[in-house]
């Protein structure tokens, strides 16, 4: 995006609308006195959050430039406290990030507008759509030809860019200044990190939750059809995939408020690599079992599992569910599902990232704000045992094993400016205020692109005060936390060519649900693809860091 379309978008951006009331964020901001037992400096900075979360107040309309700039602003004193004004004057600087939704590079221009004014250094940017994103990366990676320096990059891509040696070590007074050891345990090391040596900024913790609709499970109408179409059980929301399926296929051609009635969305149009973590996300709870720690790939030789009766049984769910949803959903990316129909007001359920409960409350394109209700991703009643061929049936019941997809942004300073002293420092300075303790509360309770990532993130109390219903933000927060910290939780491998593996399956799956294949057979073409991909990439190699990547 150029700089002049930026702009543009700046003008464009509609004019806010009330979606909550906001009176329990000024009596929560009146009760600051009593917190007279914490220090001046505790107090101060307790202060300093609960202003920036009042900019502009959840409900009170989607944030602009100008709330990002101010933003920005109340959280320089780390900044000030590593850089003196003016420090990094004449010093240009190079950013690649997404530009996804309008958020991600568009909030870090305003964040980074006032520490651009007080280091005197400047940023040129570098804007990418989610689908040109791992295209764009992996172009540069192959052919050393790293035009940027600072990047907005996912852990899973920490294989190709930290191993092979281009990304620069995080200096430890930026460690320091952004609080390291706030971030929730599943993102400590090995995440961030390459050979024991730290790379990341963490901006992002991502999982995959289960969004639905609480109108649509509470609705009489839909409960007594539901219950004379000879269901046994409750109408109500599902607690397993086989339930999902069930509730998708029975709300064909049923209405809900006047308007068609949909079940779940699926995503099946190839979006950058970044689409196979929907199918991940139907996947997991049949192919992560409890006793074992690896679901993509066996641990001993890279076999892919992805044609095993677990994944193929969720590539047929997928099948299986398309003809009770909308008529074009063979057309639909995760954007599509999310943004212009779960939002707008149409679908019952989708799985995505973090966004969906942040968009839901503090945007302007909302229409479901009061009506969306959050969980951790659906169970199995079984769950399939790679180790003996066999499905089981759990003691415990229905399996549970939450995606937690990608891993998270982060901010990574690259290792070509390691020979300017100046332009290396003003770049981690960059990054760190992008990723500051304080900053980060801010971008998870609004629409960023980012989700709770730190332990900090977790305080119920001041999401209320900035204008979250309680109800609401518990039921979403147990959801993130919920999927982070469950024992069976589905965590990715950070080996190299980690996106190539999943844009092959993108492309094999197009094939799969336009009917050219049944599953089995597309699900064979995939796994025939990624062992020819872990051969040229060296199979022994990539053993090894599977491996270390699953702590085994």
């Amino acid at each position: 995006m150029k700089q002049q379309e930026y702009d543009q978008h700046l003008r464009m951006r509609p004019n806010r609308r009330t979606v909550l009331k906001g009176a329990a964020s000024a009596a929560a901001l009146g009760s600051a006195g009593a917190l007279g037992a914490f220090s001046e400096r505790a107090l101060a900075q307790d202060n300093l959050r609960a202003r920036m979360l009042q900019i502009p107040g959840v409900g009170k309309g989607a944030p602009t430039d100008a709330d990002w700039q101010k933003v920005g602003e109340l959280c320089l004193g780390p900044t000030k406290a590593n850089v003196k004004e003016g420090e990094f004057k004449g010093v240009e600087l190079s950013f690649m990030g997404l530009n996804n939704q309008n958020l991600h590079n568009l909030l870090f221009r305003g964040f980074l507008k006032p520490w651009e004014a007080y280091t005197g250094a400047k940023i040129s940017w570098i804007d990418l759509a989610q689908a040109d994103y791992n295209p764009r990366l992996q172009q540069a990676i192959a052919t050393g030809t790293v035009d940027f320096d600072i990047l907005e990059m996912g852990a899973p891509f920490e294989g190709d860019v930290c191993g092979k040696g281009l990304a620069s070590e995080m200096p430890d007074w930026v460690k320091t200044q952004i609080d390291i050891d706030d971030y929730v345990d599943y993102l400590k090391p090995p995440v961030g990190t390459w050979n024991g040596k730290t790379y990341r900024v963490t901006i992002d913790g991502d999982c995959h939750n289960f969004n639905f609709r609480t109108d649509y499970f509470s609705d009489p109408t839909l409960a007594k059809a539901w219950k004379d179409a000879g269901n046994a059980s409750e109408w109500g929301v599902p607690k397993t995939w086989q339930q999902v399926q069930a509730v998708t296929k029975f709300l064909k051609g049923k209405k809900i408020k006047g308007q068609n009635a949909f079940g779940y969305l699926d995503a099946p149009k190839p979006w950058g690599g970044f689409g196979f973590y929907f199918l991940g996300s139907r996947a997991t709870a049949y192919a992560k079992h409890p006793d074992d720690k690896a679901w993509l790939f066996d641990v001993d030789t890279m076999k892919p599992r992805i044609n095993n009766p677990a994944w193929v049984r969720a590539i047929q769910d997928v099948i299986d569910a398309l003809p009770s949803e909308p008529a074009d959903q063979l057309n639909a990316d995760p954007n599509t599902t999310g943004f212009q129909q779960f939002l707008a007001g149409i679908g019952a359920m989708i799985p995505w990232w973090g966004d969906i409960g942040q968009v839901a409350k503090a945007s302007d394109t909302s229409v479901v704000g009061d009506v969306v209700g959050f969980d951790i991703l659906p169970g199995s009643d079984d769950v399939y045992n790679s180790k003996t061929g066999k499905w089981d049936k759990l003691a415990s019941g229905p399996n549970h094993a939450p995606n937690c997809a990608y891993l998270g942004w982060g901010v990574y300073v690259m290792a070509r400016v390691a020979g300017d002293e100046r332009k290396h420092k003003a770049a981690w300075s960059a990054a760190a205020h992008l990723g500051g303790k304080d900053l980060s509360l801010w971008t998870v309770m609004y629409p960023s692109g980012f989700q709770v990532h730190r332990t900090s993130h977790s305080n119920i109390d001041e999401w209320v005060a900035a204008g979250y219903d309680k109800n609401y933000i518990t039921s979403y927060l147990n959801s993130q936390f919920g999927s982070y910290n469950h024992p069976n939780r589905a965590v990715e491998p950070r080996i190299p060519g980690i996106f190539q593996y999943y844009s092959i399956a993108e492309d094999e799956l197009t094939k799969i649900f336009a009917g050219q294949y049944d599953a089995q057979t597309g699900a064979n073409n995939i796994a025939a693809a990624w062992e020819k991909l872990t051969d040229q990439i060296g199979r022994e190699k990539q053993i090894a860091l599977y491996k270390a990547s699953l702590g085994v």
